[in-house]
């Protein structure tokens, strides 16, 4: 096998996997195209919603959210960040392990501990709810 055999094989490894990979983007798009409805049974006098989908909406759309949402929201984000920079560490201690690298670890997972410590004890996590207006 001569080194233009090899390189057109190659060549066709990765014409293959490009089509794959167009053959996947245009499946989803392809297949709800055609089994998505044309018209729903309540579609007239709808066009000035939001969203035409024919259910009468209730009550207003600027709704008021805690500000404890928004902390639960970045507490999670953070801990799915540092989660996420865990994983790759532990298959690098798999192979290759220094205490160092285990303390720098400790002392990272500890301030991340810390953090929420301190969360738990200025009483973020307690979710009082509002009293609803009685109209």
């Amino acid at each position: 096998m001569s080194i233009s055999d090899k390189a057109l094989i190659d060549l066709m490894y990765i014409i293959a996997l490009f089509l794959g990979g167009l053959a996947l983007v245009a499946a989803p798009i392809v297949i709800s195209w055609l089994i998505a409805p044309r018209k729903t049974r309540q579609y007239a006098n709808r066009t000035d919603q939001i969203i035409e989908c024919g259910v009468e909406p209730i009550g207003d759309a600027w709704m008021r959210y805690g500000a404890v949402y928004y902390l639960y929201a970045l507490m999670f984000i953070a801990f799915a960040v540092d989660v996420l920079f865990l994983f790759p560490v532990a298959v690098v201690y798999n192979t290759q392990y220094r205490w160092q690298d285990f303390i720098e670890l400790a002392v990272f997972v500890g301030i991340l501990s810390l953090v929420l410590i301190y969360a738990w004890k200025k009483d973020v996590f307690t979710w009082n709810r509002r009293k609803s207006r009685k109209a």
